[in-house]
């Protein structure tokens, strides 16, 4: 699955895109990300990409042609959908993850300041693109790239071999929230005792599996 990341900021993914299990993701190919300078679009000599909102209003607002020129490049597949972030989006969780991981290639616009030109989701759809807003909580950022890190992460562990089989087989058989515990068996902490519980030390899978079930937060 191909990743495609539209920003002012491109450096900010260095970091977390290129550790553990998305690294090692990209290395088997299983999934691959671009990451795309919003200001290589514009044509202006400032590299200029925002400015103020018809009508009036304080702060900024990211222009529709830098932005459509940069999904216009970045789109290699027929099966493409293009997502804005937006406080006022569809919350996005699980379900949504793996309605996503279904698509061969996600174009991400990272807005800033005060958004996006309203105008960018009619003229997507013109290119004959599906096109979502969508929130990562109740909330509201500075940017869409901690949303686009969330979605790569979450998405990335719907896809077939990006998890180990244990793991994925465990999310799906108990879901989320089951509790975990490691050695040693009973951990102290000023003098007082934290035990594990006696039914993950039995051996027996079906009371664990059960106990497990019943314990999901």
């Amino acid at each position: 699955m191909r990743f495609d990341i539209i920003t002012i900021f491109p450096q900010i993914f260095d970091s977390y895109l290129n550790e553990s299990i998305l690294k090692r993701a990209q290395a088997k190919k299983l999934i691959d990300i671009k990451i795309h300078n919003l200001r290589d679009f514009t044509s202006n000599k400032h590299k200029k990409v925002d400015d103020k909102p018809f009508g009036g209003g304080p702060g900024m607002v990211l222009m529709a042609e830098p932005i459509i020129k940069a999904v216009k490049k970045a789109v290699k597949s027929k099966k493409t959908k293009v997502i804005l972030f937006s406080a006022g989006g569809k919350q996005f969780d699980n379900k949504a993850a793996r309605v996503l991981s279904k698509y061969n290639q996600l174009v991400f616009v990272c807005g800033r300041y005060e958004g996006v030109d309203e105008r960018v989701k009619k003229a997507v759809k013109d290119l004959g693109l599906g096109v979502e807003e969508i929130s990562i909580g109740p909330y509201v950022l500075t940017g869409g790239e901690l949303p686009a890190m969330v979605l790569i992460d979450a998405i990335s562990r719907q896809i077939k071999d990006v998890l180990g089989k244990q793991e994925s087989l465990e999310e799906k058989r108990l879901g989320v929230g089951v509790p975990g515990y490691t050695r040693p068996e009973a951990f102290i902490f000023r003098k007082k005792k934290y035990p594990t519980p006696k039914v993950l030390l039995s051996g027996n899978h079906q009371k664990i599996e059960e106990w497990r079930r019943k314990n999901k937060k």
